[in-house]
């Protein structure tokens, strides 16, 4: 079957104008909550996208020869139909959704009006990160409001300062000789070692850099009332902004990538009973862990096969959506690549597992789709590499990736795009936004795409990467590599446009396949420009949190009152002057409610306080173990693209 022709360009520009209308108008009138209103939006935008499916295989592909230009034309297409099926597929998933927070409310009312609470042991899973990344977990953990609970900190890298930190602090300490199973080998130390001490039938699982909140426990342990919950999961929340919100000055108005899949996919998920582990801020029951024979270490992503080792005994991961935890985000770029990757073997060293949801028994066809699902959000990234190739191939090698020109684009091409931007928007709440979600996805892309060719030849036997935490970021880092690669690309794609014109063999008049070309390429040279300015990792400061609070200042035997504007254990600034920290160098007493009286020094920017232990102590919990939005929870375009502009211009 063969499309129509596209039509006049003011008729085809008009469709595809009052189609993205219609669609942004559509997203205004619906509402996500319903169950209804997902159906149709969603039934809208695959109906377009499998359209465009359509087009794509009836009307731009080449016959199927063993030439150069078909080969290449087929590769793309196969590339761009992994895509499709993935955003198909979770079109689908994303048709529901569950929300557990009642269901938890019930389970703590009834266990405060029984007093019954289960005893829970917390392991802490720590490897070589700084003291003062591993403190903000320790003492909040310590500090949680639950009755029968034990703090062990797990060390995989036998520290003796840490061992005496944890004495000191009133933690329990645990570490082994060697690293195997990595971190699932150290939780299976800890799980033996604990069965002979405390033995407690529920475990909380923390990373060393994320810090609970007080309540944690009381709003997870009752959701083990239903016998078939292994594990209670909570999603991940970050005081930090990651690279990219970072480097492009976009913390205040771009969420991170991992929000979109913590508070829409992983609920949606769990109302088709297929959410799973993230590795942190998680509950398993010790029984259920003793039936898997503990937590598995074939594969590195421990956290993913313990989710499915449970679900193939009929046990669920029941998805809590509320921030009862919060952590470090990747501070710097390659950090940030290495969790991708690590993510990207992971699953398909599970997909390759005899007993995992491809090939072993025991799964429910809903989560053996589910699971595909996953796969194929890291075999989508080698078509975004071809995308952003594609037009400099076109140009300089002279074949198309696919034979259509500007106005079949837009009748065929433009709709499912608007339909992608505007329901992707909606159904995430506002937490995507056009361009900055597709250089989220370039920026791992070329690293995930290596991780899945080296993955074809050799997929198990890498040694499993830690992501590092803390550490000096005063200093811009240039990540010259990753600058080198995106920033040849972005020249790459420049190139092409003007040799279109310039090259000897350039045709005197343009057709209507190069317009497409020329404008792909302008497409791909921002996107792959913009990947180029996130490799500048502009400094970072010590992480102050807003702290609106009254305070009073004690100099020279005057108090005055005073405001608190942002704190952290060893700094804070104020909100406004106060006479007695006009001069820098003068010793002071700064009185903080619910500290005490802190010994501070002040300086050109606020006041350097120097706490005593116990007073570190009440700051550290006071700051991290507090629900805090440091980070945008939704995006905003303008803003977002304001600091892009400032990030492009060197202006800040």
């Amino acid at each position: 079957m063969m499309f129509p022709s596209p039509g006049d360009a003011a008729s085809v520009l008009a469709l595809a104008f009052g189609i993205a209308l219609g669609l942004f108008a559509l997203a205004g009138l619906l509402r996500p909550e319903r169950a209804f209103d997902r159906l149709l939006f969603g039934a809208l935008t695959a109906a377009l996208i499998a359209t465009y499916a359509r087009w794509r295989w009836n009307d731009t592909l080449p016959p199927l020869t063993p030439e150069a230009g078909a080969i290449w034309s087929y590769l793309f297409f196969a590339a761009e139909m992994v895509a499709v099926v993935y955003t198909l597929l979770s079109v689908v998933i994303l048709l529901r959704f569950k929300d557990r927070s009642a269901e938890a409310d019930a389970a703590q009312a009834r266990r405060e009006a029984s007093g019954e609470w289960p005893a829970v042991d917390i392991f802490i899973c720590t490897y070589n990160e700084p003291r003062e990344v591993v403190e903000k977990s320790i003492l909040p953990s310590l500090a949680i409001d639950y009755g029968p609970k034990t703090v062990w900190v797990c060390d995989d890298t036998r520290r003796e300062w840490l061992r005496d930190y944890c004495e000191k602090v009133g933690a329990r300490y645990i570490t082994r000789p060697d690293n195997k199973g990595a971190k699932a080998g150290n939780l299976n130390n800890a799980l033996q070692h604990t069965a002979e001490r405390t033995n407690a039938p529920l475990i909380l699982v923390l990373d060393a850099d994320f810090a609970p909140q007080p309540d944690i426990l009381k709003r997870m342990v009752g959701l083990f009332d239903d016998p078939k919950a292994a594990v209670v999961q909570s999603p991940q929340f970050f005081f930090n902004a990651d690279p990219i919100q970072h480097n492009l000055a976009a913390a205040e108005s771009w969420v991170d990538d991992q929000r979109i899949f913590f508070d829409v996919f992983q609920p949606a998920k769990d109302a088709w009973n297929a959410a799973f582990c993230v590795g942190t801020s998680f509950i398993v029951r010790r029984d259920r862990l003793g039936e898997i024979g503990g937590f598995p270490d074939a594969a590195i992503c421990e956290d993913l096969n313990l989710s499915l080792g449970m679900s193939r005994r009929g046990y669920e991961t029941h998805w809590l959506n509320e921030r009862l935890s919060m952590g470090l985000s990747a501070e710097g770029l390659p950090e940030y690549i290495t969790q991708r990757t690590r993510w990207c073997l992971g699953t398909i060293q599970i997909a390759l597992l005899a007993d995992g949801p491809l090939r072993g028994p025991g799964y429910t066809l809903i989560q053996r789709i589910h699971f595909l699902h996953g796969v194929l959000n890291w075999a989508c990234k080698p078509y975004i590499v071809l995308m952003l190739l594609a037009p400099a191939v076109y140009w300089i090698a002279g074949l198309p990736a696919f034979e259509a020109d500007v106005l079949s684009f837009l009748r065929y091409g433009a709709p499912p795009l608007f339909a992608l931007w505007a329901y992707s928007g909606w159904v995430s709440r506002s937490r995507t936004l056009p361009i900055f979600m597709e250089v989220t996805h370039a920026i791992s892309a070329l690293a995930v795409t290596m991780t899945l060719i080296q993955a074809s030849v050799r997929p198990f036997g890498r040694p499993f990467k830690v992501t590092e935490k803390g550490g000096d970021r005063s200093k811009m880092r240039v990540r010259w590599r990753m600058a080198a690669a995106f920033g040849g690309l972005s020249l790459l794609s420049a190139f092409s446009i003007v040799w279109a014109f310039i090259a000897p063999t350039a045709p005197a008049e343009i057709s209507d396949i190069d317009y497409f070309n020329l404008v792909w390429a302008g497409v791909a040279m921002v996107l792959t420009f913009i990947c180029f300015l996130v490799c500048f990792e502009h400094p970072r400061v010590d992480l102050a949190f807003r702290y609106d609070a009254d305070a009073r200042i004690e100099a020279g035997g005057t108090t005055r009152a005073c405001r608190i504007a942002t704190l952290s254990p060893g700094r804070a600034t104020l909100a406004g002057p106060c006479e007695p920290v006009s001069t820098p160098g003068v010793p002071l007493v700064l009185h903080l409610p619910g500290i005490g009286a802190i010994d501070a020094v002040s300086d050109p920017a606020g006041l350097s306080l120097d706490p005593s232990p116990e007073q570190y102590r009440a700051l550290v919990v006071a700051l991290y173990a507090t629900p805090r939005d440091t980070i945008a929870r939704a995006a905003r375009f303008a803003p977002a693209v304001g600091g892009l502009l400032r990030r492009s211009l060197g202006l800040g």
